[in-house]
């Protein structure tokens, strides 16, 4: 048997290779570097990487959209419409987070000097002192934004699972890597670990009976074996159940979002903002088309299930999310919540289903890098008047909008975009989630969802009363901090970017509306 080496297209492969490349030539840079400028060379590396990837994206949408979709790489990758328009959401939203990681707040970053030291232990208090940087974080982001763009466009469930692994590997890390708080930033890189490892294997179970019964991991060798479904039609269900178990826990929705709240308070502030909004925009991108493409014979099979989870979802994130006291415990429930809300967008079935979810998960997206990039700003005064960690405890931001109008505004509006107040991009993206679902019958999940979204907003609205019209708490004190700016701009791009696309959504609608026709 003579083995054929595929034809590959590097081109069409470009965005991938851009970021994967870059990741790689970071992780040479800790090696040959010197310390003094190791820590430049790889933000400006990883900054540039980022934006020469959108461009690309970009340029690659326009030779689609002129010569048509194409396969890659012997079929495992696709490049098609819905796979460049998430590749350019997740860039986008990747681009903005890296400003927000390679900030220094208060004269350092927010990340532990030494990862592997004992958390307290001499060791890391010596590198402290030595000003030892962990520059290492910024390859590892890459390599994850790498998994991220490869997620959406795979073909097949080899190629799904090894993008699912190579997206969370670093952010297993990345979790642990917490300045202060590291015990509490340390387990949740341990829970998240555990419980992303039990959702892959279930992701492997699936991935082998569906194999069993369709003799393929070809996506569309799949969506052929589909309709007939005769004789082994409980493999096949069990299989595509299990594979969906492994894709909507990386979207935190319930039953499987318990890593959630743990993980997001316990990361580090920056990479819980990149992680929020990038790894959910590539899990979604990959179970849409999983739905759409692969097993939409199986509708009346799995809407009793799926209705079930983004019911729950919806109530479990809004309920638990208005008893938080930490806010980014807080912002976790509330994601969570979102992530129900966008399923209703998937389980519409619809092409409006498609382009609404990927509208929905742009907005979600720029205002979840946004708010915790502001997070990053607001620290704790001790009583000396000293500077310390960062100030999570809601009660801290107290009287904020009087001292800094700004911060306490722009946080205010990602609070209204989350709430889904009109003028605000939010408000569009849940009209028209809302809109597909009613189109694909699901008006009783819209019900739930209306009611939930009314819910929700009582913990938004609570942190705008806080932070505008309650005195501050003298023991509970908080100040905002200096910056080296680049968290500053990306504010500035995620503020601007929730009202213009709430007050002119129409040519990001338009083109969202063009990335409807997968190409298996």
């Amino acid at each position: 048997m003579t083995f054929v080496p595929p034809s590959i297209d590097w081109a069409a492969l470009a965005p991938i290779v851009i970021v994967l490349g870059a990741a790689v030539i970071g992780v040479l840079i800790e090696a040959f570097v010197k310390d003094a400028v190791r820590r430049m060379v790889q933000v400006i590396l990883a900054v540039v990487a980022l934006g020469a990837a959108l461009v690309t994206v970009a340029w690659r949408w326009t030779v689609v959209q002129a010569q048509g979709p194409a396969e890659l790489v012997g079929g495992a990758i696709v490049e098609d419409a819905p796979a460049l328009l998430a590749q350019g959401v997740v860039l986008l939203c990747a681009f903005l987070g890296m400003l927000v990681i390679a900030d220094r707040v208060g004269g350092e970053d927010g990340f532990t000097p030494a990862a592997a030291g004992a958390p307290g232990s001499a060791y890391e208090a010596q590198a402290r002192r030595l000003g030892l940087v962990q520059t290492e974080v910024y390859p590892l982001v890459l390599f994850s934004v790498g998994g991220m763009l490869v997620f959406p466009a795979a073909s097949d469930l080899l190629t799904l699972f090894i993008a699912l692994e190579v997206l969370s590997l670093p952010l297993y890390l990345l979790a642990g890597l917490a300045r202060r708080r590291r015990l509490l930033s340390q387990e949740a890189s341990l829970k998240y670990f555990l419980l992303g490892a039990f959702s892959s294997a279930f992701f492997l179970m699936g991935l082998a009976l569906l194999y069993g019964y369709s003799g393929s991991v070809r996506f569309a060798d799949l969506a052929v074996a589909v309709p007939a479904m005769v004789g082994m039609d409980v493999v096949l269900l069990a299989g595509v159940v299990l594979v969906l178990v492994g894709l909507l826990f990386k979207v935190g929705a319930v039953p499987f979002h318990s890593w959630v709240p743990d993980v997001y308070q316990g990361s580090p502030t920056s990479i819980t903002g990149f992680m929020a909004a990038c790894t959910k925009i590539a899990a979604f991108a990959a179970l849409v088309r999983f739905l759409y493409a692969v097993v939409p014979g199986l509708t009346w099979d799995l809407s009793p299930l799926l209705w079930t989870i983004a019911i729950l979802t919806m109530i479990v994130g809004t309920v638990l999310a208005i008893v938080q006291t930490d806010i980014k415990r807080m912002l976790a429930y509330s994601s969570v919540a979102h992530a129900g809300f966008v399923l209703l967008g998937v389980i519409a079935l619809t092409t409006s289903g498609i382009s609404s979810v990927m509208f929905y998960l742009l907005v979600y997206g720029v205002a979840t890098v946004g708010a915790f990039g502001l997070v990053t700003l607001v620290r704790e005064r001790d009583a000396e008047g000293n500077v310390t960690g960062e100030a999570t405890r809601v009660e801290q931001w107290a009287g904020l909008g009087r001292r800094h109008p700004v911060l306490a505004a722009c946080f205010t509006l990602f609070l209204l975009s989350f709430a889904g107040i009109p003028l605000t991009a939010g408000f569009v993206g849940k009209f028209t989630v809302f809109a597909a679902a009613v189109e694909g019958g699901a008006w009783p999940l819209v019900v739930v969802a209306v009611l939930a979204s009314g819910a929700a907003a009582f913990f938004y609205v609570r942190m705008i009363v806080l932070m505008f019209f309650t005195d501050p708490d003298q023991d509970a004190g908080s100040t905002v901090v200096r910056t080296e700016g680049t968290t500053a701009i990306a504010v500035a791009v995620c503020a601007v970017a929730t009202v213009v696309l709430g007050v002119v959504p129409t040519p990001i609608l338009s083109l969202a509306s063009e990335a409807t026709k997968f190409m298996l």
